[in-house]
């Protein structure tokens, strides 16, 4: 009884929520495009995090299956955007960058796809059934557990591409830091072979033929 227990939960977990990552390189001047067909109510999430390149910043935009534009934002370097689908068809995410003239940029997204918004199953059934409350409430938990995990998972990926972010800046900085050190030494040894060279001008015993 336990097994199909489990075996129930998965398959609930299962079909709840679909995640989908990716790593995209962006030239200067160009734009990529993702697309996701879903059905009216579905539960529609994206999660960005620009990973390299330039000012780390994007335009993006979000489109419906009618053209119009649900969500639009300008050199932005990361961003989670959540909403339902209003309707059937395609949807579009799209980033742009266009405004850059010759740095590429990869971005690390995130596209989310939930269950389609189903509230009028269990109404036909009547009072007769009793494990249906609990099945109901079960798969209600599953599904607040499932968006929780999405997020943790989100989280992370956000964090390590942070600190991935972070340890470049850091190790360039580093790597400046002991150029420059280096630079220095060097001039203040010519400064003292010159500083030697020119006192010895002073104590030099010339002799006349």
């Amino acid at each position: 009884m336990a097994a199909w227990t489990i075996l129930y939960i998965l398959g609930i977990f299962s079909c709840l929520s679909r995640t989908e990552g990716y790593f995209v390189t962006i030239d200067a001047h160009a734009e990529e495009c993702f697309f996701e067909k879903v059905t009216a109510g579905t539960k529609l999430g994206l999660a960005f995090e620009v990973a390299e390149g330039g000012f780390l910043d994007i335009d993006i935009k979000i489109m419906g299956p009618d053209g119009n534009t649900i969500h639009e934002g300008e050199r932005e370097s990361n961003g989670r955007y959540t909403f339902p689908a209003s309707m059937d068809g395609v949807y579009t995410y799209c980033f742009s960058n266009k405004m850059s003239t010759m740095t590429p940029k990869i971005v690390m997204f995130s596209m989310d796809v939930g269950e389609p918004d189903s509230k009028a199953g269990g109404a036909a059934g009547a009072a007769g059934e009793e494990g249906g409350e609990g099945s109901n409430k079960m798969e209600d938990m599953i599904r607040e557990l499932s968006a929780a995990l999405s997020g943790v998972k989100h989280e992370q990926d956000y964090m390590e591409v942070r600190e991935r972010i972070h340890r470049s800046i850091n190790d360039n900085t580093n790597s400046r830091v002991v150029m420059w050190s280096v630079f220095e030494a060097l001039v203040l040894v010519a400064m003292t072979v010159g500083q030697v060279y020119y006192l010895q001008q002073f104590f030099e015993v010339r002799r006349v033929v």
